[in-house]
């Protein structure tokens, strides 16, 4: 793979210096999927290639993703701890140090299963339990 090196131009008002590239990917779009990455793109300050390439290289990193996965699971992490420290407190239970670090135990070992049903739970169309 040639290396790719940095040329000035004088045309581009969004950035000082572009980055030669010789591969070209391509797509069609509908006129109403073109306003709309155009939009996203102007919001951005962008152009619409620089806007794609951004995306798409994101997407083929798998950067964005992740940290929403981890996120999510972070958040029902926080649902698992609620659900079981509120329930057994409701009932006039008392919860001793020992059985709310196993409680945290559990929910750290637990989160991104929890996560992953819910998320295929999602995809059926099934949210309730």
């Amino acid at each position: 793979m040639k290396p790719s090196t940095a040329v000035a131009t004088e045309t581009s008002t969004r950035s000082l210096t572009r980055i030669s590239r010789d591969r070209t990917v391509s797509t069609k779009l509908t006129e109403a999927e073109f306003a709309l990455i155009e939009h996203l793109a102007g919001d951005r300050g962008q152009w619409i290639s620089e806007w794609v390439r951004d995306v798409l290289l994101d997407a083929a990193r798998d950067s964005e993703p992740q940290r929403q996965k981890a996120t999510f699971a972070e958040l029902q992490a926080i649902r698992l701890l609620l659900i079981n420290t509120l329930e057994p407190l409701l009932r006039g239970e008392k919860m001793t140090s020992e059985q709310f670090k196993e409680l945290l135990r559990y929910v750290k070992n637990n989160k991104r299963k929890a996560a992953d049903e819910m998320l295929a739970s999602y995809a059926i169309g099934d949210t309730e339990e």
